[in-house]
């Protein structure tokens, strides 16, 4: 078989069921592993997919491939591996928390309340997960915000959020005020608390205090992060995972 129709056939596959797996690939597709494993690799480069652990995924972004980083695509990863199958979980909105979205085509079943636009629209489409969203008024972020009461009816066990700072002296804090709101009210749930922070804005403070650094229960962030920040927060209990 051609090496495009062989391709050809996983994209089709994928598309009908969402996600594929190496192993099974190679079984229908009579070749070798080795040989799935380089196809993905090059419809990942082509941006026609996105590759997981032991096989691929369809690629959902509300940006083009160029304007997502691999810094961003990394800390996605490593954080949708917090998520336990069939468990109730938040996500905020933000460019870090909606890479996410294409991570969880592998699970069985979520139950997702957000209050992101784009993240709900591209989970609708996904048709595998339950689907909360939370109204209001569209921000420029995609998030939606409205009276923060509406946040404290919600049971959740994790929450993924965003922010524009964490310091273990200044706390968690943002630069938007409705998205402070929104943060200050998630973090006033019992849940467990994971925040996705660009490495460049650790150590860093936005305008906004949200809550103190100690609140946070697992910080997702990029390897190239400063040491001196990374020290200090790892001292207050957080669990840091650089990716």
């Amino acid at each position: 078989m051609l090496k495009r129709e062989r391709q050809r056939q996983i994209l089709e596959h994928l598309h009908t069921e969402g996600v594929v797996r190496v192993t099974n690939l190679a079984q229908s597709l009579n070749v070798n592993p080795v040989t799935v494993r380089r196809d993905l690799a090059q419809l990942e480069q082509e941006g026609q997919l996105q590759r997981v652990h032991g096989g691929a995924v369809v690629r959902e972004t509300t940006l083009p491939r160029s304007q997502v980083s691999d810094t961003a695509r990394r800390i996605a990863e490593a954080a949708a591996k917090f998520i336990p199958d069939e468990s109730v979980v938040f996500l905020g909105p933000g460019t870090l928390t909606s890479e996410i979205v294409p991570f969880l085509q592998q699970y069985v079943h979520l139950t997702v309340i957000t209050n992101a636009l784009d993240t709900a629209w591209t989970l609708a489409r996904q048709r595998r997960h339950t689907l909360h969203l939370i109204g209001g008024q569209v921000g420029d972020d995609f998030g939606i915000y409205s009276d923060p009461d509406r946040l404290r009816s919600i049971r959740t066990e994790l929450v993924v959020v965003e922010a524009d700072g964490l310091d273990a002296e200044r706390g968690l804090t943002h630069d938007d005020r409705a998205g402070a709101g929104l943060l200050r009210e998630l973090f006033s749930l019992s849940a467990q608390t994971l925040v996705l922070l660009p490495p460049e804005r650790l150590g860093k403070s936005g305008a906004l205090f949200i809550a103190p650094a100690s609140e946070v229960d697992i910080l997702v962030t990029g390897r190239e992060a400063g040491n001196s920040p990374l020290w200090d927060l790892s001292e207050l209990g957080i669990r840091v995972v650089l990716t």
